[in-house]
């Protein structure tokens, strides 16, 4: 089987027809969960159940086989046990399945390299694709396929997310819910025994959903290396990609040997190969979703000028810090800018940057400092801080901030907000995330991010 250009993993993500090999009539099963995302998440494909002893499955005719089904089949979604999986796969292949992708484990991550080898020989015999095996499964909101076992109501957005991990890629699905972070697509790869991060991510960089991509990597196959480069070179141009990279420690390395069968391989490497591939590094899963909120919604700034728009001296400070170690040029602002912004705070205020309109700042004040802000030529970059006051609601000030945007979104000048304080302040947050204004619930996410966007534009 030849590997060609992305096009064709187009009926992998926007099937025509789905079969769940292994289907089943028992709640808490693999083959039944991952039926019911596929059919409650709204997929409006042809669907078909396989399953040798049933003749109707979630108000769906079950069939005993692929050879059963009448029509066509671009993707089956293979859940038998290990000892199985071959036998199907070639059923597959005759019947023309154009993909497999294959959630059971027990293949290479355990040592049955021949397993997968012969799944491999199969898939080429037939020119199939393999997605797996050892996965949840995969998701593209855009067509409301949810085909895994993990939570139903992903929500749609515009970053994408790639997992070497199953059940860390099940728990940040339902996390992103939470978070209120929409996504474009959710890929499992497991042990990428043909479809790997590469293959996926060049898909994404030409899909126009997807605005971000994320990926959570423990380790790549022997001699991919210089493929990775290569290729991620060209998908950064398009499309940034946010890479969490586990396995740094000599025992993590180990770990991922045990987990997916990957090549660790020391962390100095893989920076060096993110860096020359133009891959941003994230250390943490918080840190690669904050980055991929802000990617998601703003524009890549025209300069690197930034304003630090608070009501409180302290998360100023902070964020002045951040972002001289995390290398955002903080603006020195003109005369003229300085007088503009004179205007919008007590006397006993602070006109320069970052520009401190004190704890009496109301909505008035905020509005007309972000007004001179995103008019001003001398200003690339927002960030905009609040500290809890008795004055002024958070989620007033969100609302207000929100309507404002809307006026200036298409300036192409990037905002992001750190808001500090309780319950209130995270519904403000979550007003501003809303509205396409990034928000974090401290000064140093928000300048940390911007950094990234700022190394992205360099």
């Amino acid at each position: 089987m030849n590997k060609t250009g992305t096009s064709d993993l187009k009926y992998l993500f926007n099937p025509r027809s789905i079969a769940v090999i292994g289907a089943s009539r028992t709640p808490g099963k693999i083959g039944h969960d991952l039926l019911k995302n596929i059919v409650e998440y709204g997929f409006k494909g042809e669907i078909y159940p396989i399953n040798p002893v049933a003749d109707e499955i979630l108000g769906y005719k079950a069939y005993p086989s692929i050879k059963h089904v009448p029509g066509e089949v671009d993707v089956a979604i293979i859940v038998v046990p290990v000892d199985k999986v071959t036998s199907v796969a070639r059923e597959c292949g005759e019947k023309g399945v154009k993909f497999l992708v294959v959630i059971t484990s027990g293949f290479g991550e355990v040592g049955n390299v021949e397993a997968e080898e012969e799944l491999l020989k199969i898939a080429r015999e037939y020119n199939m694709r393999i997605l797996g095996p050892n996965i949840f499964g995969y998701t593209y909101t855009p067509v409301r396929l949810n085909a895994t076992f993990g939570p139903r109501d992903v929500l749609e957005g515009p970053i994408a997310f790639i997992s070497q991990s199953g059940a860390l890629g099940i728990a940040l699905m339902g996390w992103t819910i939470m978070e209120e972070i929409g996504l474009s697509a959710i890929v499992s790869v497991g042990n990428m025994i043909d479809l790997d991060v590469v293959d996926i991510s060049k898909y994404l960089a030409e899909d126009p959903n997807t605005r971000v991509i994320t990926i959570y990597l423990e380790g790549l196959k022997p001699n991919t290396g210089f493929k990775f480069i290569e290729e991620m070179k060209k998908v950064t141009k398009k499309k940034p990609v946010i890479v969490i990279k586990a396995g740094r420690t000599t025992k993590g390395m180990v770990a991922v040997a045990s987990h997916t069968g990957s090549l660790a391989g020391t962390d100095h490497l893989y920076n060096a190969a993110f860096k020359q591939a133009g891959i941003i590094r994230a250390y943490t899963i918080e840190e690669m979703f904050d980055y991929a909120r802000l990617f998601a919604t703003q524009s890549i700034p025209r300069g690197d000028r930034t304003l630090i728009i608070t009501n409180g001296g302290g998360v100023g400070v902070i964020a002045t810090d951040v972002a001289e170690e995390t290398n955002v040029p903080l603006l020195s602002p003109s005369s003229d800018l300085i007088s503009k912004l004179r205007e919008t705070m007590p006397w006993f205020g602070s006109p320069k940057n970052p520009v401190d309109l004190t704890g009496q700042a109301g909505v008035d004040n905020y509005v007309k400092a972000l007004k001179i802000a995103f008019e001003s030529k001398e200003v690339d970059n927002i960030v905009l801080l609040y500290c809890r006051t008795a004055i002024l609601d958070p989620r007033d000030l969100a609302k207000a901030v929100a309507e404002l945007y809307n006026d200036y979104r298409d300036t192409g000048k990037p905002i992001v907000a750190g808001f500090v304080g309780g319950l209130d302040v995270r519904e403000a947050i979550s007003i501003l995330n809303r509205s396409g204004i990034p928000a974090y619930p401290s000064p140093e996410r928000a300048v940390s991010s911007l950094s990234k966007l700022l190394e992205y534009r360099s």
